[in-house]
């Protein structure tokens, strides 16, 4: 092999350990993008991203339960305050409201640093239900959307806690004879709306809940 040959040779054998070491040595990293969501102007006022439906629940005004109430979770409907309470919590002492929901067999226990967050509250008083009750009385307001987009802001008014807002979802698909049926989801979000507006009305009129959805029925308007 000549000396030319021999040098050629040497500098191929040479190149995988210099591929090594450059890939081995560290290389400046490209600074990354911060992702960030999208920044929307409202009125000139920087907001967060959007969000689809309804927008974040306002927090519940600031009350004083004590037990025996009846007080209204957003998501849950009607409770009664079974107890306040001071517990130890993951090494917290926390004083909690304790909540029971009769039909659902369920107990509930809220901070009472977050029920206002959470969107507790007492009972609506019955000056007030007589605006829902209006609103009952009213004409039915159906969007021209898809159901399913109409579907989820229905249940976004029901889980609100608003008793108002739950009124438009039964006026909206409340069926009255000779008018075309509802499906079986419209006939499911009715009734859950219906009943959670019920069990309210119930609890203020101190009457059982069939009796209170038989009030509600008979001020919805008939065609």
């Amino acid at each position: 092999m000549t000396d030319k040959q021999k040098s050629g040779a040497s500098r191929k054998a040479a190149k995988p350990e210099q591929d090594e070491a450059v890939a081995a040595a560290p290389t400046p990293e490209t600074p990354k993008a911060e992702t960030q969501p999208a920044v929307v102007m409202h009125g000139g006022v920087p907001a967060g991203p959007i969000r689809p439906l309804a927008p974040p629940r306002a927090p519940a005004k600031a009350e004083i339960f004590k037990e025996g109430d009846y007080v209204v979770y957003p998501t849950h409907g009607v409770g009664k305050v079974d107890r306040i309470a001071v517990e130890e919590i993951a090494g917290h002492t926390l004083e909690l409201i304790c909540i029971t929901f009769d039909e659902n067999r369920m107990t509930l226990r809220v901070p009472t640093t977050k029920a206002r967050t959470a969107g507790l509250r007492k009972l609506t008083s019955k000056k007030s239900f007589d605006e829902v009750l209006a609103v009952l009385k009213g004409r039915a307001r159906i969007k021209r959307t898809m159901w399913s987009r109409r579907a989820q802001e229905y249940e976004a008014k029901i889980n609100s806690g608003d008793p108002s807002a739950i009124a438009e979802v039964v006026r909206d698909l409340h069926r009255n004879a000779g008018q075309p049926d509802q499906s079986f989801s419209e006939r499911q979000i009715y009734e859950s709306a219906l009943d959670r507006l019920a069990a309210e009305y119930a609890a203020l009129e101190q009457v059982d809940k069939p009796t209170a959805i038989e009030k509600l029925l008979a001020h919805l308007k008939s065609e």
